[in-house]
């Protein structure tokens, strides 16, 4: 038996959601809804807003163009889940893609893209990003929606790392055998953040800055060379399985 429903479509709002109340759609949405989906009024809907939970609606069709939500009954409570910041070099744009919508059905709380010495693709797209958030959590169940926030540079990032996050520091050239013994060193509940670099790894000087934090775990990723986006699947699931939600 499924744990959500996923045979009713599913709709992420930015407004606050309450039994009873009215939501408008952008015009976006309801092109998506009326068009696409070829819904008529009165269709049901789920949606959720990552912040109050799930909840039932009706879709309400005005005119042409214009569409609204009828909010009823609360279907499951917000949902929590790790504590952890995915930091990656930015990668081409269907990669990128890919990557953004994986991490988002991990259960990361944060994506933020870090510039590395190596790092090819440096614009990034903050608003396709934030779209394919949305789209992957609509399409798994996901409640939690995790915040895109701006590029940064590693250097920059790691000479102002504070010692309550730890990171996971996914390297090629990590002489740690066991990602999992690794991990295990971590204590359990603490604030993470998972670093993967660019196609051409990391640069001497900063894996000596990501060490020199005094948080960070070095990890390899076993014994083949990964694609950034395949790490980041392989990684994020390391890590929920050992110190995430996953053996609750």
């Amino acid at each position: 038996m499924a744990i959500h429903d996923f045979t009713s479509q599913r709709l992420f709002v930015e407004s606050d959601l309450a039994e009873g109340q009215h939501v408008g759609c952008s015009s976006e949405q309801a092109n998506y809804l009326r068009t696409v989906l070829r819904l008529g009024s009165g269709a049901p809907l789920l949606v959720f807003n990552g912040r109050d939970g799930e909840w039932h609606a009706q879709l309400q069709l005005k005119g042409k163009r214009d569409a609204a939500l009828v909010i009823g009954a609360q279907t499951r409570i917000q949902a929590g889940g790790p504590d952890i910041d995915y930091l990656f070099a930015p990668l081409k744009r269907s990669r990128l893609d890919y990557m953004v919508q994986k991490a988002t059905e991990m259960g990361v709380a944060r994506l933020r893209p870090v510039i590395t010495e190596r790092t090819i693709a440096e614009r990034v797209n903050l608003e396709r990003m934030r779209s394919n958030v949305v789209e992957a959590a609509e399409q798994c169940g996901v409640l939690r929606v995790p915040d895109v926030l701006q590029p940064a540079k590693l250097t920059g990032l790691l000479s102002n790392w504070g010692r309550e996050r730890a990171i996971v520091f996914c390297d090629e050239a990590s002489f740690e055998h066991n990602p999992l013994d690794a991990l295990r060193r971590i204590p359990l509940g603490m604030p993470l953040a998972v670093l993967i670099g660019p196609e051409g790894g990391f640069s001497d000087g900063e894996r000596a800055a990501v060490m020199a934090t005094g948080v960070a775990h070095a990890i390899g990723l076993g014994p083949r060379i990964m694609r950034a986006d395949t790490a980041a699947v392989a990684a994020l699931a390391l890590v929920n399985a050992v110190l995430g939600d996953w053996t609750n």
